[in-house]
């Protein structure tokens, strides 16, 4: 190539997000200025003008939301530029691509601008779309995020990242994109059905586990009360969760992902693959429940961990009424290489991140270590464990013989 014998250009570029996350209850009572106070904030001209789309499910166990949307929006001030757009809130939402389509027309024909807001209610599968559809359209619409959730209000929610689901993959197509703002309303939590409750604690326990072991022991103490739907136990899960989701985005210095590495991803190999291959029956918490079992066991397997702490963890994700195992788990492990078989998703998970294939393991409650590769007889194995663990749990067998048979000897089995 011919050079022009000029310097090359070096410029580099750093650019501050800043973004709350708010904690309260009933937050369209008229007299819970918190929403109208977190627009306030932003200063600018004239009313807000606000976009909202809402989780279909959400709405039909809440059903004044929308009337109550649209009244404190006129006690306060605030322009409602559509009637709220009541929309699916699963999986679904994520495998459609008209979905999103329909939220840029949408945007479009009501003449939008980066200076509105788009706010999104719901599951954290909706809060993915909506904040993928706003951080794409004008290049970036301010994005309020209300999760109702455990998982979303826990974990996805507060966090930086949007996507959808394409050509099989989760998350495929996505964007990195902070909110403007969180809102985590724990009135939402009080009519979800009992299995949203308890996969929501699936995130809690995977980031126990990495950062903060007494953590992992508050959520042992307190079960039992979780199971129960104890209110403030869970508003002290969802806190301290959000609250170390926060600190690591914030100081692990690769917030966007630009490395190979995803700490906050243990586990996920696995879940993402069982999602797929469950055809998305399996809840995103029933999936990271499983991965964090089989990654936990994996490094008992690797002498990493110790078998009391392994013990524990299995312990753990049955008593808060989560499975080890599932079926897809242990599908076609005769085809390693094969997309029916979970063993796919090391390659998959290579494959999003990029660069070298980087899977977090423990060396200890609260003590991750990143590895760079995986041996397949050795996953194979701590299947094998923990398709007799679950068995024995439904045998009524959770804590006596299964820790005899099972646990004495790892090696028998399979």
């Amino acid at each position: 190539m011919l050079s022009l014998g000029l310097p090359s250009i070096h410029q580099a570029i750093d650019v501050r997000y800043r973004y709350s996350v708010h904690f309260t209850a009933d937050m369209f009572a008229p007299q819970n200025t918190l929403f109208r106070d977190i627009l306030d904030q932003d200063g600018g001209d004239g009313p807000k003008q606000i976009l909202c789309v809402v989780d279909r499910m959400v709405s039909r166990h809440h059903p004044n939301l929308v009337v109550s949307i649209d009244r404190y929006c006129q006690a306060h001030n605030l322009v409602l530029v559509a009637p709220p757009q009541v929309t699916d809130g699963d999986e679904r939402v994520k495998n459609d691509p008209e979905q999103v389509i329909r939220l840029h027309r949408l945007i479009y024909e009501l003449g939008l601008d980066r200076h509105s807001y788009v706010m999104a209610i719901g599951s954290g599968a909706l809060l993915d779309m909506v904040g993928y559809a706003a951080a794409t359209a004008h290049r970036g619409l301010r994005l309020i995020r209300v999760p109702t959730t455990v998982l979303s209000q826990a974990d996805s929610g507060v966090g930086v990242k949007n996507g959808v689901n394409a050509f099989g993959t989760k998350n495929f197509v996505g964007t990195f994109a902070p909110p403007f703002a969180v809102v985590n309303d724990s009135n939402f939590l009080r009519t979800l059905p009992d299995r949203e409750w308890r996969t929501g604690i699936a995130e809690a326990i995977k980031v126990a586990l990495l950062k903060d072991p007494c953590f992992f022991t508050f959520l042992e103490a307190k079960a039992q009360r979780l199971l129960w739907r104890d209110m403030e136990a869970m508003q002290r899960v969802v806190y301290r969760c959000a609250q170390l989701h926060l600190e690591h985005i914030a100081t692990s210095g690769d917030p966007f992902e630009f490395g190979s590495s995803r700490p906050l991803d243990f586990g996920h190999w696995a879940a993402h693959k069982l999602e797929q291959l469950s055809d998305y029956q399996l809840r995103h918490g029933e999936a990271v429940a499983v991965g964090l079992a089989l990654d936990s066991t994996y490094s008992y397997l690797a002498d990493l961990l110790s078998e009391d702490e392994w013990q524990r963890i299995l312990r753990l994700i049955s008593a808060l009424g989560l499975a080890v195992y599932v079926p897809e788990l242990g599908a076609h492990l005769a085809d390693r290489g094969g997309r029916c078989c979970v063993l796919g998703g090391l390659d998959e998970f290579r494959q999003h991140l990029g660069g070298r294939l980087t899977i977090m393991l423990l060396e200890g409650i609260g003590r991750g270590i990143e590895v760079h590769q995986l041996d397949e007889d050795r996953i194979v194995r701590g299947i094998a464990l923990l398709r007799e663990y679950q068995a024995a749990l439904g045998q009524g067998d959770a804590h006596g013989a299964v820790s005899e048979r099972v646990f004495a000897d790892p090696a028998a089995v399979g």
